[in-house]
């Protein structure tokens, strides 16, 4: 499992919440040998026996069925609300639980369910884990390996869009905004290079209150779908984070991060993908940037399976696994931290969890 040792046996999945990133997940579990489906609960009867006529596995009815099955891990892909009380659940059974993210919506949830795995002697793991995707593995070596110097900004671009163009059920979304659903992604990946967050500043607006279903149903926003966050490091960097629900991804570099050092500047296209492309540009003005050479080919899929596979090399080796519930949690705490913030027209918020930070990949070392 990622080149770090296994048990003979697959390690057991059961899904909760069929929707629509749960094929995505399936189908990557069902390709993994060190992965096996075995179960799938959703409260539309109908989607769960979808999912698993196609990728495996039997579609129970409810949780209290699907932990009555021998599953060692449970992944949690219900909507953003559910997700506290579906890991605690799951918890308290004795599994080991990835979620989607957030962890939690509020702080004092999300630092209950981190304890509570503890108590129980189980792993708790959640989304973003896109650090561990081939292209964000090149450009953190890059950054370790000093070629462009003491690294003291990073710029975060998060242009998704607008939800209803797409999604058929947007309303959740807007209801935890665009920081809470996206932003997370470059939040995740930089705090796991540079450390926890020690200090917001932030800015929301509501740029487009009404909004349409693509059934043509009208529906009214309240939570900001424009961020402009400002967040100080562990390391001393500086992260300048925007998220959008507004702005699609017509927008250039829509998805981009960008990390600036003493000698120069490395470019990472896209956070979400695995194969996007790294490039280094020298200080100064008109230099070009080059590509950086990846530490293995990426595919241009996501591979949904990579945290659940990393948890389950990390139980069968005893050793930390990497997309953790104690940093999911501190990211509540920013989230938190951007909203007060944003209540008191943008005045610092000091932000006092931390947590270990994880290891690179194996092949990326």
């Amino acid at each position: 499992m990622s080149g770090e040792g296994s048990d003979s046996r697959p390690f057991r999945v059961g899904i909760v919440g069929c929707g629509n990133i749960a094929g995505p997940y399936a189908r990557f579990i069902a390709a993994n040998p060190a992965l096996e489906l075995i179960a799938a609960t959703d409260l539309d009867p109908a989607r769960s026996e979808g999912l698993t006529s196609e990728h495996g596995g039997r579609a129970v009815p409810t949780l209290d069925d699907l932990l009555a099955e021998p599953v060692d891990i449970v992944v949690n892909l219900t909507f953003q609300g559910e997700h506290h009380g579906v890991t605690k659940r799951a918890l308290e059974a004795g599994r080991h639980v990835h979620s989607e993210k957030p962890l939690a919506l509020r702080s004092e949830d999300a630092w209950e369910l981190v304890a509570l795995a503890r108590e129980r002697g189980v792993r708790l793991g959640c989304s973003p884990f896109t650090l561990m995707g081939e292209a964000q593995q090149t450009a953190w070596r890059a950054i370790r390996d000093g070629s462009i110097g003491d690294v003291r900004l990073v710029y975060a671009q998060v242009d998704w869009g607008r939800i209803e163009s797409w999604h058929p059920a947007p309303v959740p979304f807007y209801e935890v905004g665009p920081l809470v659903d996206v932003g997370v992604y470059p939040l995740t990946i930089v705090t796991s290079m540079f450390g926890a967050v020690v200090r917001v500043q932030a800015f929301g607006r509501v740029l487009m209150p009404d909004r349409v279903t693509k059934d043509g149903a009208p529906y009214r926003i309240a939570t900001p779908d424009l961020w402009i966050v400002v967040l100080e490091l562990q390391d001393r960097v500086v992260l300048r984070l925007t998220a959008s629900f507004y702005t699609g991804q017509q927008s250039k570099g829509y998805a981009g991060l960008a990390f600036h050092g003493d000698t120069g500047s490395i470019w990472l296209d896209h956070f979400f993908r695995f194969d996007a492309a790294v490039e280094r540009a020298e200080l100064g003005d008109g230099k070009p940037h080059l590509a950086v050479a990846p530490v293995r080919p990426g595919a241009p899929a996501i591979d949904w399976s990579r945290a659940i596979e990393d948890i389950a090399g990390a139980v069968a080796t005893g050793r930390p696994h990497r997309a953790t519930g104690e940093q999911a949690a501190h990211v509540v705490d920013v989230l938190d931290a951007v909203r007060a913030s944003a209540g008191q027209d943008g005045r610092a918020v000091d932000v006092t969890s931390t947590f270990e930070r994880p290891m690179p990949m194996p092949w990326a070392t």
